[in-house]
């Protein structure tokens, strides 16, 4: 067996047992949609290891495109490695949304160093320059989804009813541009922090 060999064969076996689903192609962006979600789809071929060999993990925290978790789904490494406060807060906000017959589903939750950083580029790719795609996706430095302290929703109606209710559970809409986006973010008082205008600020 030849290193390459090797090195997907055993990129393959991570991937499965993390639960990480693959697929080939580049996600079609839409404009209605969180642009970090529309990073092309990573392949074991993509950089081989995830472990060893230098090589950095470029697709852990990846789901594809159309793709959503229920937040209670803590076998996937996106919602079993988020901060336990900010998953408890999500779960107890699911379960009072789903009384009101609104679903709130996970697109995105923890994401390794190595695929925020692939989701950077891509938006540097995007929208062509630094500063611009500071404005949609953080850099692995910044993110809160790679210390799990962020996550992204969907779902009919999901987002206006955590923007109204969110603060209950502690959750809050961070920038003005993402509705999807919520993080643990209350003030004293039970109250969000008012909106940056984006990720950059």
């Amino acid at each position: 067996m030849t290193r390459r060999m090797f090195d997907v064969a055993l990129a393959t076996a991570l991937a499965l047992a993390g639960c990480i689903a693959f697929t080939s192609g580049t996600a079609a962006a839409e404009p209605t949609t969180d642009p970090s979600t529309t990073a092309g789809a990573p392949t074991p071929a993509d950089d081989a290891l995830s472990v060893g060999g230098g090589a950095t993990d470029s697709w852990s925290g990846y789901l594809p495109d159309n793709t959503t978790l229920s937040p209670f789904d803590t076998s996937s490494q996106i919602l079993a490695m988020l901060d336990p406060a900010l998953l408890k807060a999500i779960q107890d906000a699911a379960r009072s949304a789903q009384a009101q017959g609104i679903g709130i589903t996970i697109t995105s939750g923890w994401r390794s160093k190595g695929f925020q950083q692939r989701l950077f580029d891509d938006a540097v790719r995007r929208y062509g320059s630094v500063a611009m795609a500071q404005q949609f996706v953080a850099s692995p430095e910044t993110s809160r989804h790679v210390v799990g302290e962020a996550v992204d929703i969907a779902g009919n109606g999901a987002s206006e009813w955590l923007i109204r209710n969110g603060a209950q559970f502690g959750l809050c809409q961070i920038y003005a541009n993402e509705n999807w986006h919520f993080e643990l973010a209350t003030e004293a008082g039970g109250r969000c922090p008012p909106l940056r205008p984006n990720a950059a600020g």
